[in-house]
Parts: C-alpha cells; sequence; structure tokens
C-alpha cells in the first residue's frame, strides 16, 4: 500500500503540475530573454550572450525558484487541505486505532514522491525557460537562431546542474514537509483548515526563498 501511495503522490505532483510548470517556464524564459536584449541595447557586449543568459539564469535561479513557488501553491496547498480534512473527519484517528503508523502511511509517500518528480519538473522547466527565450527572440526579431544557439552552447558549467538540482531536492522537502505538518496537526473546523492551508503556501515560500539564499551563499 505503501509503494501504491507513493506513485499515486507522484502522478499528482508529477503530471498534474505539467501545465502550470510550463506556462510559468516558458513566458520567464521569453520574458527575461526581452528584458536582457533591452539591457544589451546600445552596448558592445555580443547579442549571442542573450541565449547564454538565459540558459544560466534558468538552470541556476528562476527554474528551480519559479517551480518549487508555484507547487508550493498548488501542490502544497491540497496536501495540507487533504491532511487537514482526514484530521477534522477523524480518520487519522481511525487509521491509528487499526494500528496504522499514520506519518509513515499519509506523509512519508508525499515527501517521497516529491523529491523524486520535483527535480525532473525543474529540468522540464528549466528546457522550457530555454525554450521560451529562443521563441522571444526569434519571434520578436530580437536575435538570430544561430547566435541564440551560440549563446546556448557558450561557456557552460555541469556544476550549475549540480546546484539546480540540489536547490531542487532542498525546495521539495520543504514544500511538502511544511504543507504536511500543517494538515496534519489542524484543529478546530473550515475556518482554521483554510488557514492551515494559507500557512502551508505562505511560510514554505518564505522557506524556500530563505533557503535560496543559503544554497547561493554555500555553493557559489
Amino acid at each position: 500500500m505503501y509503494w501504491k501511495e507513493t506513485m499515486r503522490q507522484m502522478n499528482d505532483i508529477g503530471v498534474g503540475s505539467l501545465v502550470i510548470v510550463g506556462l510559468v517556464s516558458v513566458f520567464i524564459g521569453a520574458v527575461t530573454a526581452v528584458q536582457f536584449s533591452y539591457q544589451l541595447g546600445g552596448s558592445t557586449i555580443p547579442k549571442y550572450y542573450i541565449g547564454y543568459i538565459v540558459r544560466d539564469i534558468m538552470i541556476i535561479e528562476l527554474a528551480p525558484t519559479f517551480t518549487c513557488l508555484a507547487l508550493a501553491g498548488k501542490v502544497g496547498s491540497n496536501m495540507a487541505a487533504e491532511l487537514g480534512g482526514m484530521r477534522q473527519k477523524e480518520q487519522i484517528d481511525a487509521l491509528e486505532v487499526m494500528g496504522v503508523d499514520t506519518p509513515a502511511y499519509l506523509i512519508l509517500p508525499k515527501i517521497l514522491a516529491a523529491l523524486v518528480v520535483i527535480p525532473m519538473l525543474v529540468i522540464f522547466s528549466a528546457f522550457l525557460g530555454m525554450a521560451g527565450g529562443y521563441l522571444a527572440c526569434w519571434g520578436g526579431g530580437l536575435l538570430s537562431s544561430a547566435d541564440f544557439m551560440q549563446g546556448l552552447r557558450a561557456f557552460f558549467d555541469p556544476y550549475n546542474v549540480f546546484m539546480m538540482e540540489i536547490k531542487a531536492f532542498v525546495f521539495a522537502f520543504i514544500l511538502t514537509s511544511v504543507s504536511c505538518y500543517q494538515g496534519f496537526y489542524v484543529t478546530g473546523g473550515s475556518i482554521e483548515l483554510g488557514k492551515a492551508s494559507t500557512s502551508a503556501v505562505v511560510i514554505s515560500n518564505i522557506m524556500i526563498l530563505l533557503a535560496d539564499y543559503v544554497i547561493a551563499l554555500l555553493l557559489t
């Protein structure tokens, strides 16, 4: 039953979040390309640097951070509401009476699923961000396709991908553990459940941003 629950959570977190992650990533990449092209106006910096900047900013910062912030609002609030509803309907108490280790059955599969799926979503987000930057440059006439691709291939450092995945793992653990805690220990009625869902999103976002800053200090 643990395996089935983990697979269900992986499907909910991963497949259920593809659309929102894709939309956010494409438009972030496109806006980054447009804004950096504007900053380069009149300068002597080669235009292909637009592709280089879009690639590195998506890998190092925007893909892990924006993906997990979006997932904290979608997945985190859903986890808190699910566990909070079970607590209020005394389903968790019933499982405990039956001898089920409720944290291991209800919380651990969510955390394990997030640690597996969210780093994949972050990689997906980084690729779509680069694709969004390419479409913005090509469609808007900002840069030729050859120049953008030259920028994507220039000065690549594999360490940046390692740093992106470290951020993804840490952020995934934060958003799932905080959300599950808020829902698992909720008390009261529907008002308290709504507050727990809101707190899960707000606290997760704050802790993700704080962890982003700490990881940047440690790894760069």
